[in-house]
């Protein structure tokens, strides 16, 4: 078992859809683990007072008839984030969806909710680099079990630990503590050219990985179409990173691939 310093809090949000500006949250569930080995629970649907795309529900199950009358979010978060505490955190996909999406329901309730001094373990992360595939998947590889209510907060919540709790009982070299696991989850694959690996390395140049200009070069496109570039820039789901990168394109500079990772 991991060695905890502090207490870690793992969580899974389900929402109406995967912007953080636009969409809210409809069903949130949290563990709270202490050093010492007690749990909690905080979990609730969520009224997000907005109706809940039909393509949505289809996904998670939840409907609007299931949340109507339910507590709105700005109802919890004072309870939410006494039970978070200073803990660390940690879940399945929580670094590119969950941590961002609960920071912007929590701005929109006027608290600034700081990763500072927090660790952040994302089992997803070590599950791609071990075995591609999703919760359900990584519940029947690690565990042995079938993962039932899938797409419900509580019950990828309470995978999401057990997948962690076997995986580090599986790769014996992966680090044992929040930090050590936090550090492993966040590196950068040598491949990619930016953090979320939009643009990776092809041929020693910085080229797209997604969209329409998929496998092409960033000198390409910015020669061939910079418009697109410039609506890049703007885009609602373009990084600050990724904007600055094709700032520079356009002004004809463009990345070098460093020099421990070239092949």
């Amino acid at each position: 078992m991991i060695r905890l310093s502090k207490a870690v809090v793992f969580f899974d949000l389900e929402t109406t859809g995967v912007s953080p500006e636009r969409d809210r949250i409809v069903d949130m569930a949290f563990l709270r683990c202490e050093p010492d080995g007690r749990e909690s629970v905080f979990a609730s649907l969520v009224d997000p007072g907005t109706p809940i795309p039909p393509e949505t529900t289809a996904v998670h199950g939840i409907t609007d008839e299931m949340v109507r009358g339910q507590p709105r979010f700005q109802d919890l978060a004072g309870k939410l984030l006494a039970f978070i505490g200073d803990a660390d955190l940690a879940g399945f996909g929580v670094l590119r969806f969950d941590v961002p999406m609960l920071a912007a329901e929590l701005k929109r309730c006027g608290v600034l909710f700081s990763l500072a001094g927090r660790n952040v373990v994302d089992a997803l992360s070590i599950f791609h680099r071990r075995e591609p595939r999703n919760l359900s998947a990584a519940y029947k590889f690690y565990c042995g079990q079938t993962l039932e209510g899938a797409h419900r907060a509580q019950a990828d919540m309470k995978a999401s630990s057990a997948v962690l709790w076997a995986q580090l009982e599986r790769y014996a070299d992966l680090p044992q503590d929040m930090a050590g696991l936090a550090a492993f989850c966040q590196e950068r694959d040598a491949q990619s050219v930016d953090s979320q690996g939009k643009l990776v390395w092809r041929n020693g140049k910085a080229s797209f990985n997604f969209g329409k200009h998929r496998t092409l070069s960033l000198e390409e496109v910015a020669r061939k179409e910079p418009s697109y570039l410039e609506w890049l820039m703007g885009a609602e789901k373009t990084t600050p990173e990724l904007a600055k990168i094709c700032r520079e394109a356009l002004a004809g500079r463009f990345p070098a691939k460093p020099a421990e990772t070239r092949t």
